[in-house]
């Protein structure tokens, strides 16, 4: 069995790790909007801005996708099961399930007029949302 201070440590870099991954996100949503924006006001594209964009949705994804596979086997270590905090453990999966949803949507977005568009910036600020949600959750085990 790990030593119990080495969790907590481990606990520790988790949550500075998601936060830091929640904050990248944050930073992609504000491209995402002002590409949107943009768009929507029949501007010339800024293509250094969409490229940037587009160039770190995949990575900024995986990082949830570890943070979160991460926790599980923290808890797992600590706890022997992945169950033990329900709540925190549900809103991960969605995350991480949401960013790979809008993975996969940003893949097959073509085109100005794309209907893809809008399930992708839905996605996106529902990922925000969850996020501020599950950092007060990862708070609560904390403390």
């Amino acid at each position: 069995m790990i030593d119990k201070q080495i969790i907590a440590y481990l606990k520790l870099i988790h949550g500075a790790f998601n936060t830091l991954v929640m904050l990248l996100l944050i930073y992609q949503g504000w491209f995402g909007l002002r590409i949107r924006n943009i768009r929507r006001a029949g501007r010339p594209p800024d293509f250094r801005m969409i490229k940037r964009h587009r160039k770190n949705g995949p990575f900024f994804t995986l990082l949830g996708c570890l943070g979160f596979i991460a926790g599980a086997i923290i808890v797992y270590l600590d706890e022997g099961e992945i169950f033990k905090y329900p709540l925190h453990f549900i809103t991960a999966l969605i995350i991480t399930f949401s960013l790979i949803t809008t993975y996969l949507i940003s893949k097959r977005i073509s085109g100005a007029k794309s209907p893809l568009r809008t399930p992708h910036f839905i996605l996106g600020i529902g990922i925000l949302c969850l996020y501020l949600i599950q950092v007060f959750l990862g708070l609560g085990i904390l403390f």
